[in-house]
């Protein structure tokens, strides 16, 4: 009896110590397989927190379609508008860090929103991960014809010699635009009425129709409407002249020194999303950026490829709240 037990004591450890090896070997491969080598397996969705028309949509569907040349999955570009990208925003932070949910962030809602929104139901750098800083846009101050200005000069002169009876229309409160303006308000000393609407393609068609004077945004959107005559073209926001509009000076240099005025743009995702995951869609927008077709489309909307590595990015968000931060302050921006 008692050799019997002593048998089945044997069976019992071979079994114990089989199962061990499994769940070694489990442990083995599992280890040796990363998260991303079977990403992206479905559709990736790309949030806009903003509507549709403006140069964030615009860049979000060039990556788009250029993932899904790579990837050959479908990448869904979801506009989710609505409290200055802080609803859309506020979605992604509460999806799953899987990589198949990212947010197109951009100097609103990563560099002054936070500023402006103090009580925010996430934290922009706590919940995200950054992926690439992918692209910048240089502003562009244009007015309607009926405006008499052709420089920012003159502009500052007219806003001075009417001061609150200008108005200037922006995609809503706490937008780029809105920052945009505030901020050559604050350098010019001027007094400028503020007309806000709920995205650009709104403030567009009102500013190409005369209901508002002027605004001051990214390029891409407005550079048909200054090329066919309905707006004009006053000065680019950037420190140096755009490739584009070779001829147009910068606003700094054309009446208001030390002006500064880009919109960058680039995917972030929710915060513990593998490391792997993020560096292979870093790497894959990086790849996108050297294309030849995108470099040419870029240069024809007056985009600028930038590229980065996600710590890059990351470092990046943190150095534009702390910008912004003063420019906010200083201007005496507040949200109603």
């Amino acid at each position: 009896m008692g050799s019997r037990l002593r048998g089945n004591d044997s069976v019992v450890n071979r079994m114990a110590m089989a199962i061990a090896c499994a769940f070694a070997m489990n442990g083995v491969v599992q280890a040796q397989t990363s998260p991303a080598q079977n990403y992206p397996a479905k559709s990736i969705r790309l949030v806009v927190p903003f509507a549709p028309g403006g140069s964030t949509d615009l860049i979000a569907r060039i990556i788009g379609q250029e993932l899904e040349k790579s990837w050959k999955q479908t990448v869904i570009i979801e506009n989710r508008p609505g409290a200055s990208g802080n609803i859309g925003l506020d979605y992604v932070a509460k999806s799953a860090p899987d990589g198949y949910t990212l947010i197109f962030g951009h100097v609103g809602t990563f560099g002054f929103g936070p500023s402006l929104f103090p009580k925010l139901p996430y934290d922009p750098i706590r919940d995200f991960a950054a992926v690439n800083l992918f692209a910048m846009v240089p502003n562009m101050l244009v007015v309607h014809p009926s405006l008499p200005v052709k420089t920012s000069r003159d502009l500052v002169a007219l806003a001075k010699s009417k001061p609150g009876q200008i108005n200037y229309a922006s995609s809503g409160p706490g937008s780029a635009s809105h920052l945009a303006v505030e901020n050559f308000k604050l350098l010019s000393k001027t007094d400028i009425l503020a007309v806000p609407y709920r995205g650009t393609g709104p403030m567009m068609t009102d500013l190409i129709a005369g209901q508002t004077s002027l605004t001051i945004t990214g390029v891409p959107p407005l550079l048909p409407q200054v090329q066919s005559g309905r707006l004009r073209g006053v000065g680019v926001g950037s420190l140096k002249r755009v490739s584009v509009l070779p001829d147009m000076p910068t606003i700094a240099e054309s009446g208001v020194p030390g002006y500064e005025s880009t919109t960058w743009f680039g995917p972030l995702a929710p915060s513990r999303t593998p490391r792997e995951i993020i560096a292979k869609l870093n790497t894959e927008l990086n790849l996108i950026l050297q294309r030849l077709e995108v470099k040419k489309r870029f240069a024809a909307d007056g985009i600028e490829p930038l590229g980065s590595t996600p710590e890059q990015f990351g470092a990046y968000v943190k150095s534009e709240i702390e910008r912004w931060a003063k420019v906010v302050k200083d201007a005496g921006v507040k949200l109603e």
